[in-house]
């Protein structure tokens, strides 16, 4: 029997976000025989554009969704049946990550009692590892990202429309460097797990 690929669906509020908070925990994934999903909103033709191109990159394939509400969530993860899912963190600085957050909370316990996933899911990184009260993102769980981080950096590049190489790769990297200090590595990728019906994940990892 073949065992099916273990998927990772990531939602996120805007196109260059899956490569900022996780590029590098999607390239280990699909790496390691998994299957990757990019989930974000439909903006316009260039970003939409660039999201193509940053999810081809990653070896991931990419939704585009019209609208970013909890019915069209709903529809998409029992369609997709993701293993793994990741958002963004509740406590975010941008409004926007906030309310893609909210969303896909909002979804979840409908389609997980009907479905059984996903199985697991977590809140990622923010801008400089903060929240919008200025105290540090609490991230317990960090994967290693170190021999993926320069494929995660050229997908991030792609968004040429975005402030990259003056804002987000050096944020990028700053972070790279933080959380792998914590687990004695080059690169790193830090998650919190999020309570599923009152269930958190026995894994250490994702």
């Amino acid at each position: 029997m073949v065992t099916p690929a273990s998927v990772l669906l990531t939602v996120m509020a805007h196109p260059d976000d899956a490569e900022l908070w996780a590029g590098g925990t999607i390239a280990r994934h699909v790496h390691n025989g998994g299957t990757a999903i990019i989930a974000v909103p439909h903006h316009d033709a260039i970003r939409d554009a660039e999201a193509k191109s940053g999810a081809r990159l990653l070896e991931a394939d990419l939704c585009l969704m019209e609208q970013l509400s909890v019915s069209t969530v709903a529809t998409m993860l029992r369609q997709v049946r993701p293993d793994v899912l990741i958002t963004h963190p509740t406590s975010d600085i941008h409004p926007d990550h906030r309310r893609c957050a909210e969303v896909v909370l909002s979804a979840l316990p409908d389609v997980v009692i009907t479905t059984g996933h996903p199985k697991r899911a977590y809140h990622s990184d923010g801008y400089n590892n903060l929240d919008q009260h200025g105290r540090p993102l609490d991230l317990p769980i960090i994967i290693d990202v170190t021999s993926h981080w320069s494929t995660k950096l050229d997908a991030l590049r792609l968004h040429g429309s975005q402030p990259i190489n003056d804002h987000f790769e050096p944020m990028a990297e700053a972070l790279g460097n933080l959380h792998g200090r914590r687990i004695n590595s080059a690169r790193a990728e830090a998650f919190r797990a999020v309570p599923i019906l009152g269930c958190l994940p026995a894994a250490a990892g994702l």
